[in-house]
């Protein structure tokens, strides 16, 4: 196993993939479950066929890979459909997502894990939780930005996932994310210190 993994989380919008793309800049590992799920759904994926037994040809596209489109609207109908799709591909990712830690060179890994405090995922397996944040007005203008949704409909997905306050209330290491790159990027290196020397003393303390 990787010597030190930390759990990194954040609710949308908050730059999850912008502080992991910098951690690994830094020569930190990177474990993405929400990258993994995708390449489980792509087409021939090692969900593919158990999705296909339990939906329905209708949710897979012609090169084998999953229909999201589809998957939404079934899962929007069937509220039961959202529970039988993650109890396929929970399993299969997290066995990915263990194995790529345990695999990794790297002094330390960062396992993203975008509803860490909504599943409570994981919890055995990371050593510490770094949480990304930034006052919720400026999550709901990034993902409008990025992504053409209306605000109610930003403000219905961030209701949906866990509050500021309770992933806050997880977090060893609380990375704020509101004023650029420059302060962004300093607080990462300071946590890469910390990260590698944590690391080290974890190695020295099982030998």
């Amino acid at each position: 196993m990787s010597a030190f993994v930390v759990g990194l989380t954040g609710g949308i919008g908050s730059g999850k993939s912008t502080v992991a793309d910098l951690f690994v800049a830094e020569g930190a590992g990177l474990v993405d479950t929400d990258a993994i799920a995708h390449e489980l759904t792509g087409p021939g994926g090692t969900a593919m066929a158990a999705i296909r037994e339990a939906f329905g040809s209708e949710v897979v596209t012609q090169d084998g890979a999953l229909e999201r489109a589809a998957m939404r609207r079934l899962v929007f109908a069937q509220p039961e459909a959202k529970k039988r799709l993650e109890g396929i591909l929970h399993p299969l990712i997290r066995q990915l997502a263990t194995q790529r830690c345990r695999e990794s060179a790297a002094p330390y890994v960062i396992l993203a894990v975008p509803l860490l405090a909504e599943t409570g995922a994981y919890r055995d397996f990371y050593d510490r939780v770094a949480v990304v944040d930034c006052p919720e007005a400026l999550q709901i203008e990034r993902v409008m930005a990025r992504s053409g949704l209306s605000e109610q409909e930003v403000q219905a997905i961030m209701a949906s996932q866990a509050s500021r306050v309770q992933r806050l209330a997880l977090a060893d290491d609380v990375i704020v994310n509101s004023a650029g790159l420059g302060e962004l990027l300093a607080q990462i290196k300071a946590l890469n210190v910390k990260y590698m020397q944590l690391s080290a003393e974890k190695v020295k303390a099982a030998c």
